[in-house]
């Protein structure tokens, strides 16, 4: 008790970056009302303000600080060493402590430039992948979830070569799906002819993979789509697939096929919902990105809603009621959204989700991308995030508030610490 504990770590940054410090560990018990010192050496360029507010582990420090100054005779003008006091009684540089025990933290994004993304936790490992707009699919793995953000992207499969579906990749999802061979991962993905106005010729494509590593290898398996669609995905009711998907019915809604396996359809594509509340029709009418989830017994489908071009892309909720999957009339629709914008927290157009659990199987994850402006639109720069949710007592998702980027979160329950 009264124990006191001193770390000093160096950080740069240049305009145009967020200041950050990276390095440093500190994995050591401290008594109650005990003190840790932690000093800070940031140097700057000159176009950005002198090192202050220090956050650890997301929560602010309090208590006095020093600030000096020199010249210095590196790149950096100037140099400055601030010291603040924290009372927090055990902390390290990458885990929390709480009444559940130690674990990871991480801070949103966990991938820039990440749209659409797909996310799962298999055999130790989290597998990312998200729309490349151009002729590869890639993935990246990653122990921890926070991880993701710096682990580099592998080519799974490359679509050059393909007329129909060469270019322009979007919205990849790989599910564990049993075929004739047993279990394989089924990668399903957009993509369409590279020609200027290649938007019309964006359909659905599947792929196989030969084992049971999300990374492939992978082979072509089929052309899903002879016509204009997006978002692929599948539902399981009643141990039949369907694939569900984005087409035109007049306005674009979500539409769904039988299977008779995980590559052949077996019957015509229905839509199930059409953007018909004001919430589903802001800027454009949309109903896409439909991503089922189960809970006690209960089916849904999670979409997105309104454009994707605009701020207030979003999600709604479906749940399934009926007895046919394939009827409009089984599925019932939430009339109000179920995950928006969020202006103070500087969160526009979050959508385009997917679900994963935590590794020790008790925690519901989103995982959903989202822009850090108004101003953002529907390309390249909107960035992958992700979030625990819980559940509301009628048994539908509670998915909260979209969190700001840069607050520091507790990692998925059962990661490896460390």
């Amino acid at each position: 008790d009264g124990q006191s504990v001193t770390q000093g770590w160096g950080g740069e940054w240049r305009t145009g970056a967020t200041p950050s410090v990276s390095g440093a560990s500190w994995n050591s018990s401290l008594g109650s009302g005990g003190s840790v010192s932690l000093g800070f050496i940031a140097s700057w360029n000159g176009a950005n303000g002198a090192a202050r507010d220090f956050r650890f582990n997301g929560v602010a420090c309090s208590g006095s600080g020093a600030t000096s100054s020199s010249t210095t005779t590196t790149t950096a003008p100037r140099t400055t060493t601030t010291t603040t006091t924290t009372t927090m009684p055990r902390t390290t540089s990458t885990t929390t402590t709480t009444s559940g025990g130690t674990r990871n933290t991480f801070t949103n994004p966990i991938k820039r430039n990440g749209p659409d993304p797909w996310l799962q936790y298999h055999n130790g490992y989290y597998y990312l992948a998200t729309t490349t707009w151009n002729s590869t699919i890639t993935m990246r793995r990653s122990r921890t979830l926070g991880g993701l953000a710096g682990a580099p992207d592998t080519v799974v499969f490359n679509l050059a070569g393909r007329s129909n579906g060469c270019c322009n990749m979007w919205a990849p999802e790989f599910h564990l799906l049993d075929g004739p061979n047993g279990r394989r991962w089924y990668l399903y993905y957009v993509a369409g002819q590279n020609v200027s106005d290649y938007n019309p010729t964006q359909r659905l494509h599947v792929l196989e993979s030969a084992g049971t590593d999300p990374m492939g290898p992978y082979t072509f398996k089929a052309d899903l789509t002879t016509s204009w669609e997006l978002d692929a995905s599948i539902l399981q009711v009643g141990g039949r697939l369907y694939l569900l998907g984005s087409a035109s019915s007049g306005t674009q809604s979500l539409s769904i096929t039988p299977l008779a396996n995980p590559w052949t359809p077996s019957g015509s594509r229905r839509f199930i919902s059409y953007p018909t509340y004001a919430w589903e029709r802001q800027t454009a009418p949309v109903n896409e990105g439909a991503e089922p989830l189960y809970h006690n017994g209960r089916t849904m489908i999670v979409f997105s809603a309104s454009a994707c071009w605009g701020p207030d892309y979003k999600l709604g909720l479906l749940t399934l009621t009926g007895s046919d999957p394939l009827s409009s009339g089984s599925w019932t629709k939430t009339p109000t959204p179920v995950f928006q914008r969020s202006d103070a927290n500087s969160v526009y157009a979050p959508g385009h989700n997917g679900f994963f659990t935590s590794p020790d199987g008790t925690e519901d994850w989103i995982v959903y991308h989202a822009n850090d402006s108004v101003h953002g639109g529907c390309d390249m720069n909107r960035s992958t995030r992700a979030q625990r949710f819980t559940w509301n007592a009628d048994g539908t998702p509670d998915f909260g508030t979209p969190a700001r980027l840069g607050v520091r979160l507790d990692a998925p329950s059962g990661e490896p610490v460390g």
